[in-house]
């Protein structure tokens, strides 16, 4: 029960202040820029895993636990669960964004950007998503993301990554950061890619960390 709460809260917090950077600068004309919500999912994710990395691992997405669960580091039984809480955690962060800023349109949901291709938009997030998770499963220990090294490592490319994509895909990476909004903006049209991409990414990271590592890394 405590790693469901810790995911529960970990995601909230998680999509709360990121979705939450970008619903605030959508309604103030840009007065936290896009550098400034790259910094923000970083660091929300580095504190994260401070806080909740011993105890539930700080997955705080659904693709990564999968990822876990094949590199046989986390039980299959557990992954409903821990998607379940995930699914939670981000409903209610973008409920509550949706309650205190009614005036967005958007809530930090994820689309492609304007002639850039949704076939494109997939291949960008599985390589954003592969990166992010040959990081993660060469820092964490066993399934959870313990420590400064993991905290440091995984919030920094987050943040490298939303840094430089962000402005095509808005740097998904975690189908249930896509998915919340989503449910309350009305706009799926785009969801497929930003649920198969990043987990098809993260599942590929975890079977190239046998070519760099050893055979029962994972």
């Amino acid at each position: 029960m405590k790693q469901f709460i810790s995911e529960i809260i970990g995601t909230f917090a998680l999509i709360f202040c990121g979705c939450g950077a970008m619903t605030i600068n959508e309604i103030t004309n840009g007065s936290i820029s896009h550098v400034g919500v790259a910094i923000t999912w970083g660091v929300i994710v580095m504190a994260m895993i401070y806080a909740f990395g011993e105890i539930s691992g700080a997955h705080l997405n659904p693709a990564v636990t999968i990822a876990f669960a094949f590199a046989k580091k986390f039980p299959w039984r557990n992954v409903p669960s821990y998607i379940l809480a995930q699914a939670i955690g981000a409903t209610f962060a973008i409920f509550v964004l949706w309650f205190l800023f009614p005036e967005s349109q958007f809530l930090g949901e994820t689309t492609p950007a304007d002639g850039f291709p949704a076939y494109k938009a997939a291949v960008l997030e599985f390589i954003l998503t592969f990166f992010l998770m040959v990081v993660i499963i060469n820092v964490s220990t066993g399934s959870k993301e313990i420590g400064t090294m993991a905290a440091i490592a995984i919030g920094g490319v987050i943040l490298l990554e939303a840094m430089f994509a962000g402005p095509m895909t808005k740097a998904s990476m975690n189908p249930i950061r896509s998915i919340a909004p989503a449910i309350f903006t009305g706009n799926f049209q785009y969801l497929w890619l930003y649920i198969v991409a990043p987990i098809l990414g993260a599942i590929t990271a975890v079977s190239s960390c046998k070519l760099v590592k050893d055979d029962a890394c994972c």
